[in-house]
């Protein structure tokens, strides 16, 4: 990333951004800067100006460029979130002058304007003030999901072979910044290692649809909640070769974004979703999630480097964060092993609900992709999540099949190095025995969970499940009492209480190895 064009017209920018600043009213004027752009919030409008800055990857270094620039932000803005990107106006001059927005005379700037919304409704903000939440973080998977089926196939040339360049740039670019050389060599070496694995895999997604015209630039600060809903904005525009990339290349920014933030529960409920509402051909391209995840880290390193920095103070925060930022790349590009965690119970003693609260404390990063048996049987029988089954689909040849498939999909994604937690009643010594063999057979550590709660409770629970994929009834709850269990060797926790306390004694029960830092 290079410093801004020596030659670009500072003077009458600063101008612009003077003028700008002043604002029309009595309401202050916040200002935000980026390396490529300042912003201007006053009331309900916001108003971006284009820097006159040449990068690698951009270059506004000319009032034409700028201009093409913003109608292209428009373009490709109300793609993403038409009521927030309104129109592209020129900053002129009176005739006595002064500046202004609109007017006759000839464009000395030219700006997108936009909607001002809340600020704090954005999910950096959301994620520092600790207000994400399940319902959240599954809206903005459903979006992230809904934003890459309707864009647009990328062009043949093969995605793979413009990752070399990115790392090339990262890595000359964090040496110039500064970062011991040891940590960025082994960041480099890391990610050409993984991309020489990758290569054939990468190439497959490409030729079968999943690199498309993406975002590309959805870090937590460019995903808002307007009337309830997550809104994504800011996409590249300059670029359309940037972001024509990978889908989960694109997902793997807020992947990213909420671990930097210490969000781990919530990055890893996002790629369950995420993998729950798309195609499933996902599941076998997690292995790649650690070289994109990095990459992401990378990046955000190198751009908080570049952040323009108006006195130390800053200078030295933006630095912090950069630092940050660059330890979760080396974190991410060298992941500890996976593990296999299975929680079983009867039906009301909360192993859905555990088993999401646990894949975030279940390392690799950003968590273990969660298999539900109740979600696989609806699965298997093409019907939603939600829609009840007959009788007839819970028979015994029936529930074997499924139990085969979970065992097949633990281990196909087990053998990518990703971790796992399954989700099942486990109440036949059989199944309990098929899914540790999975462990046993890669060689990979296991821990079972058997949840206990008492009779009364797992009922009031069912009874009051509303919109869930099991389909059991409190009669069927009292039916399961003559279960003939065998001995159950795994670890028993007991879930009559909270989920917050069946969660701390589960995390307490597993190997400290098996444990990272979540929230």
């Amino acid at each position: 990333m290079s410093t801004p064009d020596a030659t670009s017209p500072g003077s009458q920018q600063q101008d612009v951004f003077d003028f700008l600043g002043r604002g029309a009213g009595d309401a202050p004027v916040v200002r935000i800067d980026t390396h490529g752009a300042a912003v201007f919030l006053e009331g309900n409008r916001a108003m971006k100006i284009k820097r006159a800055v040449k990068f690698p990857f951009l270059d506004y270094s000319t009032l034409a460029k700028r201009k093409i620039a913003c109608e292209q932000e428009l373009e490709v803005g109300h793609r993403f979130a038409p009521t927030i990107y309104r129109r592209v106006v020129p900053i002129t001059r009176t005739d006595k002058g002064a500046l202004q927005i609109g007017g006759e005379g000839p464009a000395v700037e030219w700006a997108v304007e936009m909607m001002r919304f809340d600020d704090s409704a954005t999910l950096d903000h959301l994620a520092r003030a600790g207000s994400l939440g399940p319902g959240l973080i599954d809206a903005v998977a459903d979006a992230i999901a809904a934003s890459h089926q309707a864009a647009p196939l990328a062009a043949t040339a093969p995605w793979g072979a413009s990752i070399e360049p990115i790392l090339a740039d990262d890595t000359n670019e964090l040496a110039a910044g500064g970062f011991a050389a040891a940590d960025v060599a082994a960041l480099d070496n890391g990610s050409r290692n993984a991309l020489g694995r990758l290569r054939p895999l990468l190439e497959q997604r490409g030729v079968a649809g999943f690199v498309r015209w993406c975002h590309g630039d959805l870090h937590l600060a460019n995903i808002v909640v307007i009337d309830g809903k997550p809104t994504l904005f800011d996409a590249i525009e300059f670029d359309p070769a940037l972001a024509s990339v990978d889908v989960l290349y694109d997902l793997a920014f807020p992947l990213m974004d909420l671990l930097h933030y210490g969000r781990g529960s919530d990055s890893a409920q996002l790629l369950n979703r995420y993998l729950a509402v798309t195609n499933a051909d996902n599941l076998d391209a997690l292995s790649a999630l650690p070289l994109l995840l990095s990459m992401r880290a990378a990046i955000r390193a190198k751009v908080m480097l570049a952040r323009p920095a108006a006195d130390e103070t800053i200078r030295r925060a933006n630095r912090a964060i950069a630092e940050s930022y660059f330890e979760l790349a080396l974190r991410l590009i060298a992941p500890p092993p996976p593990r296999l965690i299975a929680v079983g119970g009867l039906s009301g003693t909360g192993k859905s609900v555990l088993a999401r609260a646990l894949s975030g404390n279940v390392p690799p990063l950003p968590g273990a992709v969660v298999l539900r048996s109740d979600v696989a049987r609806k699965r298997l029988h093409g019907v939603a999540d939600t829609e009840r089954l007959p009788a007839t689909a819970y028979t015994t040849e029936v529930t074997e099949a499924v139990y085969r498939g979970l065992v097949e999909r633990a281990a196909h994604i087990l053998k990518q190095g990703h971790s796992v937690i399954v989700d099942a009643v486990f109440s036949k010594p059989e199944e309990r025995d098929a899914i540790e063999s999975v462990a046993a057979g890669l060689g990979i550590s296991f821990h079972g969970l058997f949840l206990t709660a008492d009779l009364a409770t797992r009922v009031a629970r069912v009874a009051g499940r509303t919109a869930d994929a099991s389909d059991a009834t409190p009669e069927i709850v009292r039916q399961q009492q003559s279960y003939a269990q065998g001995v159950i060797g795994w670890t028993s926790i007991d879930a009559g209480g909270t989920p917050a306390e069946t969660l701390s004694r589960a995390v307490a029960a597993l190997p400290q190895t098996a444990q990272v830092c979540s929230t």
